[in-house]
């Protein structure tokens, strides 16, 4: 519900930006900006009001529907920036070669990886995820390892103590991760401390870490430090548009491919 004693203009506004972030998982201040006839500052005191409110979170360039605790489930993350993930899942693809061994851990854009892994041949895969087991396993040229433990509901992850384990009988070629979320100086960063676990495991059990995010993540807040960006050496994003974070990767050596 949009606060009392607004003006309806500003009222009306509120409620458009709402439905917009609902139906995409995020906003852009630019798009906004377009699409309602004001200007990119109006927008922004709007975003500022609505994250004041806990309806929004603030992100470089716009805002997401969530908060700096609890992250969405898996049907609303799954619901974010589809055709981005895609790309991205098909751009990360591509830098693994035939007859690798890897990692490839929680998310939906990890998801989306492997979709686009599914005509790559004699792979390893080594994953915590069941539903990157369900679009791997029946492909006659890829071999799917599926971690031990307790398996979460709400979205098929494999965490805790027994899967930190079973990853560390691992040495693989490239750790193909997801994060919910990094911080203005590189941090990478998520919302399950036992999710984290297995990622920082996964991380230390590979020869080369790629990271695959795409744009609503950057500057978004979540409490749960997974690694620096000292620990990735490639990061693929559908755009990279916060000079922070593109400093920070350009600083730690991280190599950056843009789908668009």
């Amino acid at each position: 519900m949009i606060a009392e004693g607004l003006p309806e203009a500003v009222a009306r506004r509120h409620a458009a930006i709402l439905a917009a972030a609902r139906r995409t998982g995020s906003v852009a201040v630019d798009t906004l900006a377009s699409e309602l006839g004001v200007t990119p500052q109006t927008i922004r005191r709007d975003l500022n009001l609505l994250a004041e409110r806990a309806m929004l979170s603030r992100v470089h360039g716009g805002a997401v529907i969530t908060s700096g605790v609890d992250n969405l489930d898996r049907e609303a993350r799954g619901a974010i920036a589809t055709e981005a993930k895609a790309a991205i899942g098909r751009a990360a693809a591509a830098l693994v070669p035939n007859g690798a061994s890897l990692f490839i851990n929680i998310g939906t854009t990890t998801e989306a990886i492997a979709r686009a892994l599914v005509d790559h041949r004699n792979l390893l895969v080594v994953t915590n995820n069941l539903n990157v087991a369900s679009i791997l396993a029946a492909r006659p040229t890829i071999e799917v390892v599926v971690a031990g433990g307790r398996v979460r509901p709400s979205d098929g992850a494999v965490v805790g103590a027994l899967a930190m384990d079973f990853i560390g009988g691992f040495k693989v070629d490239y750790a193909l991760i997801g994060a919910s979320a990094i911080d203005q100086d590189g941090t990478l960063l998520d919302f399950d401390i036992d999710e984290v676990r297995v990622s920082q495991r996964i991380i230390e059990q590979a020869r080369t870490t790629i990271l695959a995010v795409d744009r609503s993540k950057f500057g978004r807040p979540a409490p749960v430090r997974i690694a620096g960006l000292d620990r990735i050496d490639h990061l693929v994003t559908d755009k990279l548009d916060d000079a922070e974070i593109a400093a920070a990767c350009d600083a730690a050596g991280v190599k950056v491919t843009q789908t668009i």
